[in-house]
């Protein structure tokens, strides 16, 4: 029988058969004297041992289209990036360190900033302007509302994708809107340090629809651009592309460089500033951290 790993506890990986069935089941011990840990998200073949208990074995993964290692998942085709317009306030440093998380892993990503029906027009526009040279996909949701849902299960059709962002934004509460059944905890935010409290502990992928699925993760408080060196990271940003080539040197990092094309698409508002200003603050970072 063939399936797709959606969750995995305790040494128990939870296949679905693709006809609405779910088989508990144990990986055999060839993986473990091949160092192989099946993820959530791997495509495997498995054997049933009780179709009453739905129990069975894992005998084999297929071939990965790639892997994440966090989350450790298997087989995305791209990420949904969830940020609150409001309570808690987006963390834009940290939205931009995930979009290079999962670039750097070949994923493409959809930016969402939800609790639309909390926030004000500015507070939103603000949201959206952040991102709007960056060439995502940029959305304004409310799951109490409904405003965007309908865009966004176009951009989810047919593929599987990976919901990421930190705690107290609503993802459980998007989850449960897009997926009734799936029945997941959502968590209130604290009002006394406005950040959510973590309600999902592990990847857990929910069938939406014929080859549609959706993985839940838990709350992100950091993201570090692991492979990405300082030179490197203006690739990430891709609202510079335009300019590469109009600076006066090439290879030009767009931090103290003169006549650098960039920095003036920044003074004349082309670039949004915020974003820039993250942009330097997270490559001096990366440079330091190269230093030592």
């Amino acid at each position: 029988m063939q399936g797709k790993i959606i969750k995995g506890i305790a040494g128990f990986y939870y296949v679905h058969d693709g006809q609405g069935q779910v088989y508990e089941c144990k990986a055999k011990g060839i993986f473990r004297n091949r160092r192989e840990k099946p993820l959530v998200g791997d495509n495997v073949e498995f054997d049933m041992i009780d179709a009453v208990e739905r129990s069975g074995n894992i005998r084999s993964l297929y071939a990965r289209s790639n892997e994440l290692l966090r989350p450790a998942v298997a087989n995305v085709d791209q990420a949904l990036i969830l940020f609150a317009a409001r309570e808690p306030a987006p963390n834009f440093g940290l939205l931009d360190r995930l979009l290079i998380m999962m670039e750097e892993q070949d994923v493409s990503c959809i930016v969402c900033f939800g609790k639309a029906d909390l926030a004000s027009g500015e507070q939103m526009e603000k949201c959206l302007a952040y991102c709007a040279g960056a060439g995502f996909p940029l959305l304004a949701l409310s799951s109490r509302t409904g405003q965007g849902l309908a865009k966004l299960n176009r951009l989810l059709a047919g593929r599987t994708t990976v919901l990421a962002g930190p705690s107290g934004v609503g993802k459980s509460t998007l989850l449960n809107r897009l997926i009734p059944d799936a029945a997941a905890k959502t968590g209130e935010v604290s009002e006394k340090i406005k950040r959510g409290r973590h309600t999902t502990r592990h990847a857990e992928i929910f069938p939406m629809g014929e080859h549609t699925y959706l993985v839940d993760t838990p709350g992100f408080s950091s993201a570090e651009p692991a492979g990405v060196e300082a030179g490197e990271l203006r690739q990430y940003f891709h609202e510079f592309a335009p300019y590469e080539g109009d600076c006066r040197f090439a290879g030009c990092v767009h931090i103290n460089e003169p006549d650098c094309a960039v920095k003036e698409a920044v003074r004349e508002g082309r670039i949004h500033r915020e974003r820039y200003e993250n942009y330097k603050a997270l490559y001096e970072e990366l440079k330091q951290k190269r230093r030592y």
